[in-house]
């Protein structure tokens, strides 16, 4: 199971690709706007957790593969907003508190090692990015709805109304 794999039950609901980056502060910024479509929509709308690790940031890559971990584990946006949350010490301690945040929540901290070392995630990480390059994600956070590609890495103002404008309009069955 992977972020970006729907369930069957879920096949109603509209998708929201979140492009993210979990050393980047303006994707820690953009949680409130996730969390205010989450509690919006509810299970109308999946919110799916996509990879763009950037390499100015070194640990991001191994962040993305560590929520790749927590999903499989159970929790993968809860482990995303955590690391978030924590930018600053990520960018201070790297892997080891990677396998903090999981442990704090519950997770199999083991495991979470385990994976980052034999990079059992990183096929999943790679096509990711290589997905987000070819669409035109070029920073993050950039969101995908309806087809339509909403770039928040320059600046945020504006861009939940904007998605939940083009929700609405889906949800109500209006074509884009």
């Amino acid at each position: 199971m992977r972020m970006s794999d729907t369930s069957p039950a879920r096949t109603d609901a509209l998708v929201l690709d979140v492009w993210c980056e979990l050393q980047c502060p303006d994707c820690r910024t953009a949680l409130d706007d996730v969390r205010a479509l989450r509690a919006r929509y509810g299970d109308r709308l999946e919110l799916r957790l996509r990879h763009f690790p950037l390499e100015k940031h070194k640990h991001a890559f191994a962040a993305a593969q560590a929520a790749e971990e927590a999903l499989e584990q159970g929790k993968g946006w809860a482990y995303a907003e955590a690391v978030l949350a924590r930018v600053e010490e990520l960018d201070r301690a790297g892997e080891p508190f990677l396998v903090e945040v999981a442990r704090e929540l519950g997770l199999d901290a083991e495991e979470f090692d385990t994976a980052l070392i034999d990079g059992r995630h990183i096929l999943i990480v790679d096509a990711d990015q290589a997905e987000g390059k070819a669409i035109g994600v070029t920073g993050t956070p950039t969101y995908v709805i309806g087809g339509e590609r909403l770039d928040g890495g320059k600046s945020q103002e504006g861009l939940r109304a904007r998605i939940e404008e083009i929700a609405d309009r889906l949800l109500a069955g209006g074509d884009a």
